[in-house]
């Protein structure tokens, strides 16, 4: 079994494909102001934002973009106008991130965990 989709709900799928264009993913399909999906730029996981008319006050899910250089990746962000909640952090897990939201509140992390994502010292066998 492979993880390669996930959809988020958006009040504004415009407003929110910009968001991501911006993040850098790449447009594949258009059905605004409904559906849009994103290719992710490394891999083959796919992204999508589908309209809804209310959004969920228990918003639980936190979407996590892993990148190889975060601070890089963090500078052309901020250029293009991208705003953090956070700066870059070191977490005791072993992970460096930064926290931030999409137009509709969505909690979102970019990270480096490098081997540590699937292999942390405390992983079991």
């Amino acid at each position: 079994m492979n993880l390669n989709q996930i959809t988020i709900p958006s009040l504004d799928v415009e407003t929110a494909t910009e968001f991501y264009k911006k993040l850098g993913l790449q447009l594949i399909v258009d059905a605004m102001p409904r559906y849009v999906r994103f290719l992710c730029p490394n891999g083959d996981t796919t992204f999508s934002i589908h309209k809804i008319e209310e959004l969920s006050k228990n918003n639980q899910t936190t979407i996590y973009f892993e990148v190889d250089n975060l601070a890089e990746t963090v500078s052309s962000l901020k250029q293009k106008g991208i705003i953090f909640d956070t700066e870059i952090t070191e977490q005791s897990w072993l992970w460096t991130e930064i926290k931030l939201k999409d137009p509709d509140q969505n909690p979102i992390i970019i990270y480096n965990a490098g081997e540590n994502r699937k292999n942390p010292p405390w992983r079991i066998n």
